[in-house]
């Protein structure tokens, strides 16, 4: 009895601990039950989004609207949406409903933490001229043909090429809190090098060989106040539409098809560095420095002065003109220029800019150094007068640096004792753009004027510089444009990118400082460009963090 009583108290013990176990078993299958319904009250039923991705596909739309298609336009960080990563407690089922939230993303992909953004188009286009100026897709503004000049000046020209399709990425990333972009573009247009390579490679009798060229290539970095640039982007002359940002879409070069852009526009594309300050949204200011060149005329058909006879040979080698390029310039020291920019808000933009220009020659025959100093000032204002409708002009006078105008105009003439005279030069691109749907017209007149410089040479008789009697008819007075066209959005998509069609039509003419007798007294041409154009969806989210 006595061990029978024994078995019935252990028995009771084990059951005692056991119902114990099945309490707090039960405790623990509560909290689990809880848990995966407050889960499964945070994945978003099918059908609707969650909050991060309406702000995505709503900002993608607006940037659609506002910035178009295959430009990136702002040098905020460009990232995609990213959502929450699910704890070691989700199921892999509510891991994958997560997911399905997230929309399509634009082209880019990723590397580490960097967002990798292709950028560019495919492009082909058609050009016709009522006189052969010579070139391809760009027109050389200073050197269109008089109708005197033959056969040029009784010939049409019609060419189509694909030289204008461009390539190219852009890369952002978060480096310990800066903003850091990276910038690639090129394409095919120009020449390639020397003529030797030109004649090698850019044949376009049989296979249409253009070779590849550099646009742009630079890194921006931006931490709070302070934004630093080094490399090769559009000079910072170049006008804005918006702030100070390098980047294509925030810049003013026109609408046109034109690959020369329009006649009296001040800009290049020139390796230096700048620094910019961001006092505010609304405000901002900078300075550049950038690779500097004695530009003495014959780039973009531009006139080149009548140097002393007894300095040709001497001096040419010096400046920069249609024999010795910048590469073998000797320049001074990098152009120096400044800006300042005001943007109250998205419909007006207002900015104000100088330059400063040096050169230095040496005159081996009384081994004198000669060293000279010039600048510039720019004004532009782009105010949306009325809703969808932009009125824009951007104004430009100099004494010395007429090499930003296309170089239609030289930055100075020689005397006699090789002593530089700067020559004085001023543009304007003025017209009115607007928004109608999928369809965007403009209309502009831009114009350029060169002033005259002249000089005697050694003898005291004989005329020297730029604009003289008995000048060639190379050496411009003025240059100008008129032009119209539009750009027209067949249909465009954040995930697909953009298919345009785009028209534009100019009249030139231009008029020469000496009139000789008998010669007309000004060269007249017609212009016509059809294009069409495919975009990459390069217009990803932009995202502030």
């Amino acid at each position: 009895m006595q061990e029978l009583k024994q078995q019935l108290a252990d028995q009771q013990k084990q059951l005692t601990e056991q119902q114990e176990q099945l309490e707090k078993m039960g405790l623990l299958l509560l909290d689990q039950k809880q848990q995966i319904e407050s889960l499964q009250a945070q994945i978003v039923p099918a059908g609707e989004t969650n909050t991060q991705a309406a702000e995505f596909a709503t900002g993608h739309k607006a940037l659609d609207r506002v910035r178009g298609i295959g430009q990136i336009t702002s040098l905020t960080p460009v990232l995609p949406p990213v959502l929450a990563a699910p704890t070691a407690s989700t199921t892999p089922a509510a891991a994958q409903a997560k997911q399905t939230t997230t929309p399509a993303s634009p082209l880019q992909f990723h590397i580490g933490d960097a967002t990798i953004t292709p950028v560019g188009f495919m492009d082909i286009t058609n050009t016709f001229r009522s006189t052969n100026s010579g070139t391809s897709l760009q027109t050389n503004f200073g050197s269109i043909p008089y109708n005197n000049t033959l056969p040029q000046g009784r010939l049409t020209e019609n060419k189509i090429s694909a030289e204008n399709s461009r390539l190219g990425l852009r890369v952002d990333a978060k480096v310990r809190g800066a903003n850091v972009l990276g910038y690639f573009e090129g394409d095919f247009v120009g020449l390639g090098g020397s003529p030797t390579v030109s004649n090698a490679f850019n044949t376009q009798v049989s296979s249409n060989s253009m070779l590849f060229r550099i646009r742009q290539y630079y890194v921006d970095v931006q931490t709070g106040f302070w934004e630093v640039l080094g490399g090769q982007a559009w000079s910072f002359i170049t006008p804005n539409r918006r702030g100070l940002s390098p980047l294509p879409a925030d810049l003013f070069y026109t609408q046109v098809v034109d690959v020369d852009y329009t006649n009296g526009l001040f800009w290049g594309r020139i390796p230096g560095f700048r620094f910019i300050g961001h006092p505010s949204k609304t405000f901002a200011f900078g300075i550049a420095t950038e690779n500097s060149t004695q530009y003495f005329g014959g780039s973009g058909g531009g006139g080149v002065p009548t140097l002393p006879a007894a300095l040709v040979n001497f001096y040419n080698p010096q400046v920069d003109n249609s024999v010795f390029n910048d590469r073998t310039t000797p320049n001074l020291y990098p152009d120096l220029i400044s800006k300042i920019a005001w943007d109250p808000s998205s419909r007006f933009h207002f900015e104000v800019g100088g330059i400063q220009s040096s050169l230095r020659l040496f005159n081996p025959i009384t081994n004198r150094h000669f060293i000279k100093a010039g600048g510039g000032v720019t004004l532009v204002l782009n105010a949306e007068v009325v809703k969808n409708v932009r009125v824009i002009t951007a104004n430009f006078w100099s004494d010395g640096a007429g090499r930003y105008l296309f170089g239609v105009a030289p930055n100075f003439i020689v005397r006699a004792d090789g002593s530089p005279s700067l020559v004085h030069s001023g543009s304007t691109v003025s017209g009115v753009e607007a928004t109608i749907g999928n369809f965007a017209p403009y209309v502009y007149y831009g114009g350029v004027y060169i002033g005259r410089n002249t000089a005697f040479d050694a003898n005291g008789t004989t005329l020297i510089g730029y604009g003289y009697t008995g000048s060639p008819n190379s050496q411009n007075r003025s240059v100008q444009e008129i032009t119209g066209g539009w750009t027209h959005t067949l249909w465009r998509d954040g995930k697909y990118g953009a298919l345009q069609w785009m028209a534009q039509y100019a009249y030139f003419f231009r008029n020469p400082w000496f009139v000789a007798p008998n010669a007309p007294k000004g060269a007249h041409q017609n212009a016509v460009w059809f294009d069409f154009r495919y975009v990459l969806p390069g217009t990803a989210p932009t995202i502030e963090y």
